[in-house]
């Protein structure tokens, strides 16, 4: 336990610095541009650059995350420790100066998962869990949503485009907020009751699934089965859509949903 606090504790100071330098850039997109590609790339290689550095300087054997990851068998050395970084969630929202954004971290040891930061730098909220253990924004324990009945303030989040793709007739509220971390993380809290996903990642998944499953959710594929994240751990893009909170409210919000043919 000394060496996952040590690594917690690395982690959740790691993603405040580069929280606070990321917000040097927020919200300074180019007015006369929808989406200013040119802000967003260059705050990611910086953010990268920041993490890095530090990894380097303190646990320089361990590795970091990239789609050309080589899967390899167990180890007792620190490369055994693989980092997952996303330094820019809802680069949208991020670059309109719009505060639902965030920075990630993922911990696996051999390829298990051990450790999940979701920071929100604009808002101040900082989402942690190490697998096995309770999940908390800041200090403060939180849990998914085990609703008995889903009713009209209910909130289902969802991705953009989602009413060209499925009907529903969920009775709450269907908002899409622009940022997978934020979904999860306000599901992982109970502030939403379920989540649906689309075009995600490994990356984009792998400190959410942390959080959502030491608060008590889990992801699920469409049919109600259990998704497993790790047969996604090269990298490549996950094709189908997926549900995200416990397995009551999972069950109901599926009866609500209805794929257009």
């Amino acid at each position: 336990m000394s060496k996952i606090q040590e690594l917690t504790t690395f982690a959740i100071e790691t993603v405040r610095e580069a929280g606070a330098r990321a917000l040097d850039f927020y919200g300074k997109g180019k007015r006369q541009v929808k989406f200013d590609m040119s802000l967003v790339t260059e705050t990611e290689l910086y953010l990268n650059q920041v993490f890095r550095e530090r990894l380097q300087r303190q646990f320089p054997e361990h590795q970091i995350f990239d789609t050309n990851l080589e899967v390899s068998g167990y180890t007792h050395d620190d490369k055994r420790y693989l980092w997952i970084y996303d330094p820019l969630d809802g680069v949208a929202n991020f670059q309109a100066g719009i505060p639902i954004w965030g920075i990630s971290f993922a911990l696996l040891e051999n390829f298990w998962p051990i450790l999940g930061i979701f920071h929100m730098p604009a808002t101040g909220d900082l989402f942690h869990a190490c697998a096995g253990h309770k999940a908390y924004r800041g200090e403060m324990e939180i849990r998914v949503s085990d609703q008995e009945s889903i009713n009209d303030e209910s909130l289902f989040l969802t991705f953009s485009r989602f009413h060209q793709r499925y009907r529903t007739s969920f009775p709450g509220k269907v908002r899409n907020l622009g940022c997978t971390g934020a979904h999860l993380s306000y599901v992982a809290m109970g502030r939403a009751e379920a989540a649906l996903l689309s075009n995600v990642t490994y990356q984009d998944l792998a400190a959410a699934r942390v959080l959502i499953e030491s608060a008590g959710g889990k992801i699920f594929k469409l049919d109600g089965t259990e998704f497993f994240l790790n047969e996604y751990l090269e990298g490549q893009q996950i094709e189908e859509d997926l549900l995200v909170g416990s397995s009551n409210v999972i069950a109901q919000v599926r009866g609500f949903l209805q794929a257009h043919v």
